[in-house]
């Protein structure tokens, strides 16, 4: 079932609905925003960026959804979905070119990778999440999937400052390789980090764990991206109260 939300944020109401995004010509909608955000924000270096796109050899094993507005028709945020089987198939997940995964093939149930999660920056509201919440939540119920896994990112452009403060916030309070260990190919440089410095969640790496991910180790520098990318794994079992009504427990 679509989710469909009202947000009253703009003087014109916004009407929100979650899509899957099946064919080529959603496909490119949903590329097409990626390029958007991420070459203006971390100023990736994105294959098929002469096209105006962000695009790499996993988007035709995923399930791609999204939320649009439905006053303009506009794709206003997306992700992709990449499950075990389809891992299977490629010899990999995303993940996995980032992180060496001891304990995934350990994982009790099915497991479904989350990535390449953005967001247009003026609907960067808590309704337009909870619509892209809910319709991940529906794709988790088909599947009976025990495990939400995946990347966020922490920007780097101040050369890791950011990165290292915020990792120190994660260790206190979300780090947990009970399940699994993610060692980074490519682990951050140390840095000193001042004892002043405020250190923010980025937006989606804050909602990851509000949902009750936890991260399974250190960040992996990922420079095509500048970003520090975190491994997090969520267990569905142990969602948020606040979540569960969306994300049923598995039977």
């Amino acid at each position: 079932m679509s989710q469909i939300a009202l947000s009253s944020d703009t003087p014109s109401e916004r009407r929100l609905k979650a899509v899957r995004l099946r064919g080529p010509r959603a496909l490119r909608e949903a590329q097409a925003l990626r390029f958007r955000v991420f070459s203006t924000e971390f100023e990736a270096r994105l294959n098929g960026a002469e096209l105006g796109l962000d695009m790499d050899d996993y988007d035709h094993h995923c399930l791609h959804i999204g939320v649009r507005d439905l006053n303009s028709g506009a794709l206003v945020a997306t992700t992709r979905l990449l499950d075990h089987r389809a891992a299977e198939r490629l010899g990999r997940y995303y993940s996995e070119e980032e992180f060496s995964l001891d304990g995934l093939q350990n994982l009790e149930g099915p497991v479904l990778e989350i990535g390449r999660t953005c967001v247009d920056p003026a609907y960067r509201n808590g309704a337009t999440i909870a619509v892209l919440w809910g319709e991940l939540a529906e794709v988790l119920n088909e599947g009976g999937y025990r495990y939400l896994m995946g990347c966020a990112s922490i920007p780097m452009r101040d050369g890791g400052l950011q990165a290292q403060a915020v990792m120190q916030r994660l260790r206190e309070r979300y780090l947990c390789n009970q399940n699994l260990r993610a060692e980074p190919k490519t682990p951050l440089p140390p840095r000193e980090v001042p004892d002043n410095l405020i250190a923010e969640l980025p937006p989606l790496l804050k909602a990851y764990m509000r949902l009750g991910a936890k991260i399974c180790g250190e960040p992996c520098w990922d420079p095509d991206f500048q970003v520090a990318d975190v491994f997090i794994l969520l267990k569905r079992d142990e969602l948020c109260p606040r979540y569960a009504r969306h994300f049923k427990a598995a039977v």
